[in-house]
């Protein structure tokens, strides 16, 4: 009988024609203590979280969605959007105008394609151009600490007891409403929020050792700033990215409704529902829903993404 405790010893010829050589067998039990589970990065942890939330998942799919109808869907569905046509104002959808036509004898789904390229441009531009200064200023900020935090941060202050709407919209009617005027001005009005985000990571960063190591090792601030805090509070940019599109979306079609929208020919999403708002008891039910349902869809879909990014980063949120 063979003992199970001690492994058996089996006997072969060995290699020269003399001897026995001996071959154990080569157990494959795991260690105790449990499975061993291989060490993945954060960034993989943390996708692998996104992608289990299922109305993240959701939420970029329309993303993904309307960034195609918006930019693509005009190269199959060919539409006049410069040129006005009297004969054809306000007609129901059906034949040849899938959503009817407004009151300019514009196609109706080929304005919400347009309305929409302008919403998507000026939102990831805005957005680029507040998370950028907002990401510089606060991690300076964090940084610096002192005299120059204190000097910065009541700047910020400042800045946000003004009424961002109404700063945006006086600067909409003094300059030309073009793409790129709009993303201007709303996204060097819309850096705040991003400072002080990036701020408060910084002051939690700065006491780092790996920050400690690179002060000892010679580098100066811009370099920490650029190659040591900047990259460590990533999670929290890139969250508050999602954010900041949602708001210049929502500020242009605040924008747009009010009447200091986008110059003719420029569509945008609040523009066709600052001009639609008048036949909603008329009846034209195709010149305000389908554009709304657009504005809300994209918007929400942004929140989801949002909200699923910082449950996924912060590890505190994140599911065992």
């Amino acid at each position: 009988m063979t003992d199970p405790i001690r492994p058996v010893v089996e006997g072969v010829p060995g290699a020269g024609g003399g001897g026995m050589a001996v071959r154990l067998p080569l157990e494959s039990t795991p260690p105790e203590g449990g499975d061993v589970q291989v060490i993945a990065s954060g960034w993989r942890l943390a996708l692998r979280e996104f992608l289990a939330n299922r109305l993240a998942v959701v939420g970029l799919a329309v993303l993904v969605f309307f960034v195609v109808f918006c930019f693509l869907g005009p190269v199959v569905y060919h539409t006049n959007q410069s040129l006005t046509n009297p004969l054809i104002t306000d007609l129901p959808p059906g034949g040849s105008h899938v959503l009817g036509t407004d009151d300019n004898g514009f196609d109706e789904l080929g304005r919400i394609m347009a309305g929409g390229q302008t919403a998507l441009e000026i939102g990831f531009f805005a957005s680029f151009i507040a998370t950028v200064i907002g990401t510089l200023w606060g991690a300076i900020a964090g940084l610096a600490g002192g005299i120059v935090d204190g000097i910065l941060m009541r700047i910020v202050d400042i800045l946000l007891s003004i009424p961002y709407l109404l700063i945006v919209l006086v600067l909409a009617t003094k300059y030309s409403a073009t793409v790129f005027d709009e993303s201007m001005i709303i996204g060097l009005f819309a850096w705040l929020v991003p400072a002080r985000l990036v701020r408060g990571e910084v002051l939690t960063l700065r006491e780092r050792d790996f920050v400690s190591a690179a002060r000892v090792m010679g580098s100066g601030r811009s370099r920490l700033v650029l190659r040591h805090l900047i990259p460590n509070a990533l999670s929290v940019v890139i969250v508050n990215v999602t954010f900041q599109i949602a708001d210049a979306i929502l500020i242009l079609a605040y924008l747009g409704f009010l009447g200091f929208g986008l110059q003719y020919p420029a569509a945008s999403w609040g523009d066709m529902l600052g001009s639609a708002q008048q036949y909603v008891s008329s009846g034209y039910w195709w010149l305000v829903y389908p554009v709304g349902g657009c504005l809300v869809a994209v918007v929400l879909a942004c929140n989801l993404v949002g909200d699923a990014l910082r449950d996924a980063f912060d590890v505190r949120l994140r599911k065992r």
